[in-house]
């Protein structure tokens, strides 16, 4: 990757080594990068910025909602482990379908199968605000990571890392638009999609999920699939694209000896010029969720917040890469969700009570199993009440929370069987979508 810091390598060199013409002309051949040099977290510049009418929506909710509903809407479990009527009495804000998660536990449903069981969930939100004044739509996220990949003929499009080898920004918007199209058809709201991790160890084994270990590559690619899944602000309220989430924040690709969930020791200067940005592409194209990753990032920046003295570098327990560079120093105004069960990993965590994960600054928290969730649910009040956890931190994840939702276009899009691809089983592998996976991506 070229950039300011290596053209003063190289002139260094030619004025050691005194090889100044052979090193000019090395230079002279280097590609012009794509990719700034950035000696600062830089402040994110949306595609999709703020709007006072939603902010004004969004203070009138906020002020009207108790504590258990806030918590609520902060609480995400699988589908396999919620039902509707749980959903309704803990008026949850959303939930995920993990591998091996479909409706009815069906892996052949169909797009109607989907829509009807989305319908279940969106129905029992409604009912559960009945009476209040006021309600909030319910939202259902899924991994569709390149294609809508659970869903029984879907179009499935190469993992991360053979996009990357196509070397083809345009293709990967087409590719966001086919995967959000499809999404749409099974009456689903957001993708955790795309990955912008730069695997830098052929050890690891989620490499494939990379697009590259060139950040200038993944650079190009992030903010196009984005472009793609959600379509801006105005796609992004219509019924065609779905909300984006880039992840994993941040460094997973360059943990020791490629470790999975392990341990990152880069600098913080080459976390941020290697490792993120592909987020500073994603989000200035209007991604609306960052999830948190499982590795650490070992680093004297990264405090200790509780002044514990055991903290583990964890990233889903780092307020100071979470809230004061993703949140303050760069602006991102939308959700951080946790990974699957990420908080369990911080030490003396579990995955049913983590309350410095919730002081680091993630919004919605995957807590995947029954009895971690209703567990996670009612110690999170507890630790309110008791002042473990501010207010004020309570809100900042609900107003995240309620901005999407709004930015979506959730409360004015019908149940998600009337919306406008729903149901469409012909939508899921049409012809047209398998030709761009097959013959464009060769």
């Amino acid at each position: 990757m070229y950039n300011e810091k290596l053209l003063s390598c190289f002139i260094a060199l030619a004025l050691i080594t005194g090889c100044s013409e052979l090193n000019a002309s090395v230079i002279e051949k280097q590609p012009k990068s794509n990719v700034p040099y950035f000696s600062e977290w830089p402040v994110i510049n949306s595609a999709i910025s703020k709007n006072e009418k939603i902010e004004s929506k969004i203070s009138q909710i906020l002020a009207k909602m108790t504590l258990e509903e806030k918590v609520g809407q902060m609480i995400q479990p699988n589908l396999l482990e919620v039902t509707p009527e749980e959903a309704k009495q803990y008026k949850l804000g959303s939930l995920l379908n993990g591998g091996g998660a479909w409706p009815g536990g069906n892996k052949y449903a169909t797009a109607e199968d989907w829509a009807k069981e989305s319908d279940k969930y969106w129905l029992a939100l409604e009912e559960a605000y009945a009476g209040r004044g006021f309600n909030i739509p319910f939202m259902w996220a899924t991994d569709a990571v390149h294609g809508h990949n659970n869903v029984f003929r879907a179009t499935v499009f190469p993992h991360n890392i053979g996009l990357g080898a196509a070397n083809n920004p345009d293709l990967i918007y087409e590719i966001g638009k086919v995967t959000a199209e499809e999404i749409a058809a099974t009456g689903l709201d957001w993708t955790f999609a795309p990955t912008v991790a730069s695997p830098r160890d052929y050890r690891w084994g989620r490499v494939y999920e990379g697009y590259s270990e060139d950040p200038e590559i993944i650079y190009q690619y992030a903010g196009k699939m984005v472009e793609g899944i959600q379509g801006g602000s105005k796609g992004l309220a219509g019924e065609r694209n779905v909300i984006s989430n880039v992840k994993h924040w941040v460094g997973d690709g360059g943990t020791l000896g490629g470790v999975d969930r392990g341990e990152n020791h880069y600098t913080e200067e080459y976390l941020r010029n290697i490792h993120a940005t592909g987020y500073f592409a994603g989000l200035n194209a209007g991604a609306q969720v960052v999830m948190s990753s499982f590795n650490s990032w070992h680093s004297d920046a990264n405090y200790d917040q509780a002044r514990s003295g055991s903290y583990n570098k964890k990233l889903h327990g780092s307020k100071y890469m979470i809230t004061d560079v993703l949140k303050n120093k760069m602006g991102f105004d939308g959700i951080v969700v946790t990974d699957w069960n990420g908080q369990s990993e911080l030490n003396g965590c579990t995955a049913s009570n983590c309350p410095a994960a919730v002081n680091s600054g993630n919004d919605v928290f995957m807590v995947t199993a029954n009895s971690d969730w209703k567990a996670f649910y009612k110690n999170l009040i507890d630790q309110v009440n008791n002042g473990t956890i501010p207010m004020a931190r309570i809100d900042d994840a609900v107003s995240r929370i309620l901005r999407v939702k709004l930015r979506a276009n959730l409360w004015d899009k019908p149940m998600p069987s009337e919306r406008e691809l729903a149901g469409q089983q012909e939508t899921l592998g049409s012809d047209e979508h398998r030709a761009l996976a097959f013959t464009r991506s060769q």
